[in-house]
């Protein structure tokens, strides 16, 4: 049942992650991987005032839970495979729960696309530097650095400004496997 994701508290904030079927690691989403990945911090501050954080994935836990291992992720991971809670939505965003003391559970607040970016710590820091992100969609002065993306090493945004030849960005931090491996 979804309320056992709650783990005792009362509030739940949950990222629902994408997943393609059958396809290897890093063909996975790199925007829900990149949060996923952010997301992975110490839980007891949230803890601390009655919020469990969890990822629901779409894919089946059977095939997306040996990815989030290989990812060293500690965030508790779900999946939400034909879960009512997605509600017709694809995935890819946050949603907040509240459970009340007869286990009843309200949806607050959802959002998706853009709205997802309150996660990544590392947009707000380079949101705060002298050159922003340094994507091509910056409207930055002339001579102002921006991402090379020419070489096809750093892809240019539209989803694609995570992934390092091939991989989503985080991948690289965990293994030296070639693209067309699962990592193991």
């Amino acid at each position: 049942p979804f309320v056992e994701a709650f783990d005792g508290r009362r509030m739940l904030a949950g990222y629902f992650h994408m997943w393609h079927d059958g396809k290897a690691w890093e063909g996975q989403c790199e925007g829900c991987t990149v949060i996923a990945s952010h997301i992975q911090t110490p839980l007891a501050y949230l803890h601390q005032r009655d919020v469990t954080l969890a990822i629901f994935c779409e894919g089946t836990y059977a095939e997306s839970a040996p990815y989030a291992e290989f990812l060293g992720y500690r965030t508790p991971w779900w999946s939400a495979r034909e879960s009512s809670v997605v509600a017709g939505r694809g995935f890819g965003f946050f949603a907040f729960f509240l459970r009340d003391d007869d286990d009843n559970v309200f949806e607050t607040y959802w959002t998706t696309g853009r709205g997802t970016e309150l996660a990544l710590w590392s947009y707000a820091l380079l949101d705060r530097t002298a050159y922003g992100r340094q994507e091509a969609w910056q409207d930055s002065p002339p001579g102002w650095p921006t991402l090379d993306v020419s070489d096809g090493s750093i892809a240019d945004v539209g989803g694609q400004q995570w992934r390092v030849d091939g991989r989503p960005t985080v991948q690289w931090q965990v293994t030296d496997a070639p693209a067309g491996s699962d990592g193991r």
